[in-house]
């Protein structure tokens, strides 16, 4: 069997002690074991010997699978027009770059760690992106980007950004900031701002106007100072703006509202506009466009009248919008559209923009399923499958009526799939086919799946179940959970102990269910991995290890620069973690954690799977792979045979969700974004 022995920095130390531990390492005995992981991969009674060697790999990367793709579109916050180029800046998968009016897309971010986009500016050959992770900085048409130590931008989220002359403003969740040195660094500029939600900003001559949750604000002096402009503002949640000649425009949460003397003045123009929320603007020659929640609308009247022109704009949540030329592109939570007669129809362009959002993966014989929600707002998503090692991914939906899939289990020839308000799903072929199997499942937002033996158990917002029958029927198992009871936002089995991570810490059950007794690690309990008689929590605050069921733990984070673990996984006497920032490697040689993330350009990642030689990496831009000797080095020979395979699966808090593979767990998290 694999033993973990922990080692402090001085000395070797024996028995469970609650000290910080240093060091990791494994000890090869006699006999075979295997590793239980979070995700359930139902008792595969195989052998597989593995020779590990020393390897030193050079100019070795991941690789970014063929899908899941094209059966779903990619939600777009901000568009913009450089030229003849045409950025998009996505929620999740970065930003996308079109040279041909959208007919397709190239995704362009290289050193792009935060691939979150809310908003984009251009100017002259410098392109900015601002981020939920600050501002980058581009000056090859996104073919590379430089993200600084952001000084002074002490508000990382950028909602909005705006260019007046040599000076970017950045319009944040703390307020307006200022570079004048092309975003290295930053300038708090909020003097006067009472409000400082800055959901945008726009230029006018010498005049900077931004948007609030507050109103409008008026700064002559490049941010200096800020003056409250609202009279006549009936409605301050201001989420966009817009110049048209000496017009200002105002879109709120409740319609337009116009300005003819720099926001002095307010009146309410949004006759015949049936969605009030409206999130885009623009200008096109005399016609004024709002992109809103109900699709776009076109004034030739200066906002006087308004008139819906969503012809074939199949998505109606319309988030930004831009002029090129004399087409006009319109960003919505499923892709881009373009209409080339002022709205009259539109076309969707959106041939390279398409990644799901990959929630979890599992790993049965040779069949590799992930299991998507298709983009944060719940376009097309579901299961798919891939037999070539992600080469070419397959729909496997049949019958799966809800296609939000947080988490997936197999058991033997069973595969259950865990959805958002759906319950559970049962396919007996590799997905061809699914039925609901959800009696007595009384709550049916399934985060988390885990085979024991015969007994599947569901993590839930409303606790934990147990099904005997393959998820015929199924019982709740809540006694000593906490929550009344709470979300069970992964599970992990290890021989006859069950272990339900939660907001509150780890629980631990030694009777199927029947009772839980807390066994708190620190923070929420994202991701659960079993090793032997080694217990791992992924947690918002890192990793930590249990050598005696959860009794005590011990924190191992050296080396672990991001502490948001969203999933875990076990090969050999190799830990992996996935995290909001990439892929962290533990061995047995190490003292810390080491960064595995060459080529890995999407770095949010949710769920980690083994399948062969290869580990698997579900993020918000589908599915990476990397071959596992080419991040492990190994000091010499080791024969390692696993006689047993079991994973089970874990979820994400909030909107997240976990993951699992043959000798792995992982499990992860989603946090939502702004509006």
């Amino acid at each position: 069997m694999l033993v973990w022995k922990r080692h402090k920095k001085t000395g070797t130390r024996k028995g469970n002690t609650a000290h910080r531990v240093r060091r990791i390492h494994f000890r090869q005995e006699k006999g075979v074991s295997m590793i239980s992981q979070k995700r359930f991969i139902n008792n595969l009674p195989f052998a597989l010997v593995f020779l590990l060697y020393f390897t030193c790999p050079v100019n070795s990367q991941w690789v970014q699978t063929s899908g899941p793709s094209r059966w779903t579109t990619t939600c777009v916050r901000a568009l913009i027009a450089s030229e003849t180029n045409l950025f998009a800046g996505t929620e999740g998968s970065g930003v996308y770059l079109s040279t041909n009016n959208g007919t397709s897309w190239t995704a362009v971010n290289n050193g792009l760690t935060n691939t979150q986009v809310y908003s984009l500016a251009a100017s002259g050959t410098n392109l900015f992106a601002g981020t939920s992770g600050g501002v980058y900085h581009s000056t090859n048409n996104g073919a590379s980007w430089l993200t600084f130590a952001t000084t002074g931008l002490t508000n990382p989220y950028v909602w909005s950004l705006a260019v007046l002359d040599t000076n970017l403003f950045a319009g944040t969740g703390g307020g307006v900031f200022l570079s004048t040195d092309n975003g290295v660094s930053w300038a708090e500029v909020n003097m006067g701002l009472t409000n400082t939600q800055v959901y945008s900003l726009t230029v006018s001559g010498t005049n900077l106007f931004a948007g609030t949750t507050g109103g409008v604000f008026l700064s002559t002096d490049n941010g200096a100072s800020w003056t409250a402009v609202n009279t006549g503002l009936t409605n301050t949640q201001v989420y966009s703006l817009a110049i048209s000649g000496t017009n200002l425009f105002a879109g709120t949460t409740g319609g337009v509202f116009l300005s003819t003397n720099n926001g002095a003045s307010w009146t309410a123009v949004s006759v015949g506009l049936a969605s009030a929320c409206v999130q885009s603007f623009a200008v096109f020659g005399t016609n004024l466009f709002a992109g809103t929640t109900g699709g776009v609308f076109l004034s030739t009247d200066n906002g006087t009248s308004w008139t819906a022109v969503n012809t074939a704009l199949t998505n109606t949540q319309v988030y930004s919008l831009v002029v090129s030329g004399t087409n006009l592109f319109a960003g919505t939570s499923g892709g881009v559209f373009l209409s080339t007669n002022n709205g009259a129809s539109w076309t969707a362009v959106n041939i390279g923009l398409a990644n799901p959002w990959v929630y979890s993966l599992a790993v049965s014989g040779t069949n590799l399923f992930a299991g998507t929600i298709g983009g944060i707002w719940g376009t097309t998503g579901g299961v798919f499958l891939s037999t070539d090692n992600g080469t070419s991914w397959t729909t496997v939906n049949t019958g799966l009526t809800n296609t939000q899939v947080y988490s997936l289990a197999v058991s033997g020839t069973n595969l259950f799939a865990g959805t958002d308000g759906g319950g559970v799903f049962l396919s007996t072929n590799n997905g061809a086919s699914w039925t609901a199997v959800n009696t007595g499942l009384t709550s049916t937002d399934v985060y988390s799946l885990a085979v024991s033996d015969t007994n599947l158990f569901a993590g839930t917002s409303g606790g934990a179940f147990l099904s005997t029958n393959n998820g015929a029927s199924w019982t709740a198992f809540n006694t000593g959970l906490p929550g009344n009871p709470g979300s069970v936002y992964s599970l992990a089995v290890s021989g006859t102990n069950i272990f339900a991570g939660t907001f509150f810490g780890v629980f631990l059950s030694t009777n199927n269910g029947i009772s839980w007794t807390p066994n708190i690690a620190k923070g929420s309990e994202i991701s659960l991995a079993v090793s032997d008689t080694n217990l791992f929590a992924g947690t918002g605050g890192g990793v930590f290890l249990s050598t005696d069921n959860g009794v005590s733990w011990e924190e191992v984070n050296t080396g672990l620069t991001n502490t948001y673990i969203y999933s875990l996984a076990v090969s050999g006497t190799n830990l992996f973690a996935g995290t909001e920032h990439g892929v962290f490697l533990f061995t047995n040689n190490d003292t810390s954690w080491t960064t595995v993330n060459t080529g890995l350009t999407n770095t949010r990642v949710y769920s980690l799977a083994f399948s062969g030689m290869n580990l698997f990496a579900g993020t918000t831009c589908g599915v990476w792979k990397r071959p596992i000797d080419e991040m492990i080095a190994i000091e010499k020979p080791a024969t390692i045979t696993f006689s047993e395979n079991k994973l089970e699966q874990n979820y994400p808090s909030p909107f997240h969700l976990s993951t699992s593979f043959n000798s792995y767990q992982s499990k992860r998290f989603f946090s939502p974004l702004f509006q």
